[in-house]
């Protein structure tokens, strides 16, 4: 459920700061970036994206956890987890205008900055570094995905689990272990006697 905030309620101000740390922004990028970004928040559970359709918003996660993933025989199986200052959206879909394999949905109460395709097509025209910036969040996505890939096969359960705990320990902190251990490729019985372990 989504309800549209006002730039009151809240500010780009963290959308400004996290793009100023990977490029030169000018003022106004700064204006631009405050006209094509919208404020809403989510509720938990609230669906941002769902798979078979063609992502139209990319958003930026101000509060809140959310979650990327993929539908196999009926089962959930989460391919990316997020928190505070990220960019998430189906990106293959939305910079290519394919449909989406994946499906987007709030883990907790999310408050979020989103821009539209036609808004983002606009803003790439009329900003100097926008463009640049963006190759880099693709970048680093691709970088990610390849790198989780890259750990599902090389290494064993408990150590992928420990390598999240200490890049992304705010992940186990505020992510139910359900999506943490499809996040690392195992069942949740397997995390509870893994952590169990760990503890004694």
């Amino acid at each position: 459920m989504l309800r549209q905030l006002t730039y009151k309620d809240m500010t780009v101000e963290p959308l400004i700061k996290y793009v100023s740390a990977f490029s030169d922004i000018s003022d106004n990028d700064v204006r631009l970036l405050k006209q094509f970004f919208k404020p809403a928040d989510f509720l938990k559970g609230s669906t941002l994206e769902k798979e078979n359709t063609v992502a139209q918003k990319l958003y930026f996660i101000r509060n809140g956890f959310i979650r990327i993933f993929c539908t196999d025989d009926g089962t959930e199986v989460t391919t990316q987890i997020v928190g505070p200052n990220n960019f998430i959206t189906g990106f293959n879909s939305f910079v290519s205008g394919t449909l989406s394999k994946e499906n987007i949905k709030c883990i907790s109460n999310c408050d979020l900055l989103y821009i539209t395709k036609s808004d983002y097509n606009e803003l790439t025209k009329e900003s100097a570094i926008w463009s640049a910036f963006c190759k880099q969040v693709y970048e680093k996505a691709i970088s990610l995905n390849q790198q989780r890939t890259t750990d599902l096969l090389t290494l064993s359960a408990e150590k992928r689990y420990l390598k999240l705990l200490a890049e992304q320990p705010e992940l186990i902190q505020n992510v139910p272990i359900l999506y943490v251990a499809s996040y690392i490729g195992i069942k949740p019985e397997s995390l509870s006697r893994i952590r169990k372990k760990i503890i004694s």
